[in-house]
């Protein structure tokens, strides 16, 4: 796929949407849950409100017809992907469960 488009009325966290960045397919999203930290508006790809297909619509255009664009917010969606990556993760997780395990 060149773009990933997620025009979610809600969503937990898109790792679906990662998943596409991780594969270094920028993502076009709605503006709802984690999605929002995930795909960096105007650096990852584009947020828009949810229900704005039209919005959506002209970001994918604008994305598909600027090689220049495409290709740095691609590397980009890659990079930003790579913060999530499990080994950087997974400490962090269990950093909150010791601090819960600890209290007791």
């Amino acid at each position: 796929s060149d773009v990933f488009i997620l025009p979610s009325q809600k969503e937990s966290f898109g790792l679906v949407a990662l998943e596409a960045m991780a594969a270094k397919v920028p993502v076009i999203s709605s503006d709802v849950g984690g999605l929002v930290e995930l795909n960096i508006d105007g650096k990852t790809g584009y947020c828009s409100a949810v229900g704005d297909v039209q919005k959506m619509a002209d970001d994918t255009i604008r994305l598909l017809s600027d090689t220049t664009l495409y290709n740095a917010m691609s590397q980009q969606a890659y990079k930003h992907s790579q913060t999530f990556e499990i080994s950087k993760v997974l400490p962090l997780y269990e950093g909150v469960y010791n601090s819960v395990f600890n209290r007791k």
